[in-house]
């Protein structure tokens, strides 16, 4: 009868045999992709659970506190990455020391009390605004555990495996974003009223419901890791075999592989990973006040028309996350990732303002809802303060000035940015961001070898987050002030300096195994 294996036992190349195959009964083969399809289905339901409630985070603390302002908003938004940041590498060390099942569970209970939290805060006599603050810095530190999702995936795959379990696990996570906002237009049905409990202090509306919706998905997620995930490990020795036929075993390949990182290529890849997010992060956060001012829309208009344009783009990105497992097979990692940053470069030149045509002022078109009078929308500067994106979200609620502000002075004298160069910099933008997410994580996995990856994907998360919190806050500071060329000039020269440092480190984005056997 065959031993059983412990459940972190590797599954070793064979060494007794030449042909390129897995020491793995069909068993071990089903449990193994079972618990992959777990991670995959962990990193949907947590996408889900950032972006359900994230269209309605303004109006909902505005209904709970009334001293909030715009200002706060913008801390509650940069508290979910900002968790997300920190809790990452604690995680991601956690899980290369004990069993990952432990870090997974405590990260997504602690997501649901932070929901549960979330649709409670209006319950609080007072500071009602801090607890929300509270709640989504704490589902962003549950939200830490993608680096253990990516670290199990990268460690339960071989190397021909591990670009598409990378490209499933972004595709996943991608389509949680799309549907999360699905869901919560669904539940506007409910109505800003709902049904309330007395008894358990109990609000259910279109603001709570989506939060106590994501902390159901996170109870079922920690029953299915229960259930059914199993650890398992790949350690694949396959180049090296072909390289150096004298490796003497596995355990000294495992013993040495940390001595044996690149770090140049290490960092390198987790400052290229920042670049990626820091730049799609600006243009998530740009789009609405983009063509608010551009071409005139409303608050209404423009959450419509852009909310259409994503979903596309995100529809657009899961194909390319599909494509790009194809692609890998012909094409080596590295080179599609430089190609994607090619592409996200094109995107973000495309958005440069040209021509002699200009912005519509704001001051010559005034649309009011509220049918006030001529001498109730007279323009008063004394009472113009400085425009902030996040105020934008709140045109719909009030009387709306179209066009670009009179206070931005770069609108008198900056060209259009015309709908056709928008709508194609998302489309390019969409087809470079995807490839270059799932090949940053691929080389990523491939360069740290067989060892535990926790920690290390834990700092590649990390990057990410950092990304996305001071992506919103550069983009809302220069764009302001200084307007779109302003703004997508210098992410040129980012997106730029990419590419010319992965040139440079061209040559040191190959796989561990490859590294190992020069070092040898």
């Amino acid at each position: 009868m065959m031993e059983v294996q412990d459940e972190r036992s590797p599954l070793l190349k064979s060494e007794s045999r030449s042909e390129d195959t897995l020491v793995e009964t069909l068993p071990e083969n089903r449990s193994r992709w079972r618990s992959i399809r777990i991670m995959y289905i962990t990193m949907f339901l947590s996408s889900i659970g950032f972006s359900i409630v994230i269209s309605s985070i303004w109006p909902f603390l505005q209904k709970v506190d009334k001293t909030a302002d715009t200002s706060f908003l913008g801390w509650v938004i940069a508290a979910y990455s900002l968790g997300q940041m920190i809790a990452s590498p604690l995680f991601g060390a956690w899980s290369n020391y004990r069993p990952r099942r432990e870090p997974l569970i405590v990260s997504i209970f602690i997501n649901v009390a932070a929901n549960v939290l979330y649709g409670y805060v209006h319950a609080f006599p007072s500071h009602n605004k801090y607890y929300m603050l509270l709640s989504r810095a704490f589902i962003g530190f549950g939200a830490g555990n993608v680096a253990v999702v990516r670290s199990y995936v990268a460690g339960a795959t071989s190397l021909q495996e591990r670009t598409t379990a990378m490209a499933n696990i972004s595709a996943s996570q991608a389509l949680g974003f799309i549907l999360g906002p699905a869901l919560q237009a669904g539940m506007t049905s409910i109505g800003q009223t709902g049904v309330s409990w007395n008894l358990i202090d109990l609000e259910l509306n279109m603001y709570t419901a989506p939060a106590f919706f994501g902390a159901f998905l996170g109870v079922a997620n920690i029953v299915l890791i229960v259930a059914l995930f199993r650890e398992h490990c790949v350690i694949d020795l396959d180049r090296m075999k072909s390289i150096n036929g004298n490796i003497q075993g596995s355990s000294e390949v495992l013993e040495n592989s940390y001595d044996s990182i690149d770090l140049i290529a290490v960092v390198s890849s987790n400052i290229l990973f920042f670049v990626i997010l820091f730049v799609f992060a600006i243009f998530e956060t740009i789009a609405t006040p983009l063509t608010m001012d551009m071409y005139a829309w409303t608050g209404k208009q423009a959450v419509l028309y852009n909310g259409i344009l994503l979903v596309g783009v995100g529809v657009e990105s899961i194909v390319v996350f599909m494509t790009t497992k194809f692609l890998s097979k012909r094409f080596e990692d590295r080179l599609l990732l430089l190609g994607g940053f090619v592409i996200i470069f094109l995107g973000f030149f495309v958005l440069l303002p040209w021509g002699n045509q200009y912005p519509p002022i704001q001051w010559t078109e005034i649309k009011n809802p509220s049918n006030y009078n001529s001498a109730e929308m007279k323009y008063n500067e004394s009472s113009i303060i400085t425009w902030n994106f996040l105020t934008q979200a709140s045109l719909y609620f009030n009387a709306e000035r179209i066009g670009c502000p009179v206070q931005q002075v770069w609108c008198q004298h900056t060209p259009i940015i015309h709908l056709v160069q928008y709508i194609l910099s998302a489309v390019l933008i969409g087809m470079g961001y995807p490839v270059c997410n799932v090949m940053t994580y691929t080389l990523y996995s491939k360069l740290l070898g067989p060892k535990p990856q926790g920690v290390y994907m834990g700092w590649l998360t990390a990057a990410g987050s950092g990304a996305r919190t001071l992506g919103p806050v550069f983009v809302s500071q220069v764009y302001t002030h200084y307007g779109p060329r302003w703004t997508f000039g210098p992410i040129c020269g980012i997106v730029m300096a990419a590419i010319i440092l992965m040139g440079l480190i061209y040559n040191r984005l190959l796989g561990f195994s490859i590294h190992y056997q020069r070092l040898q």
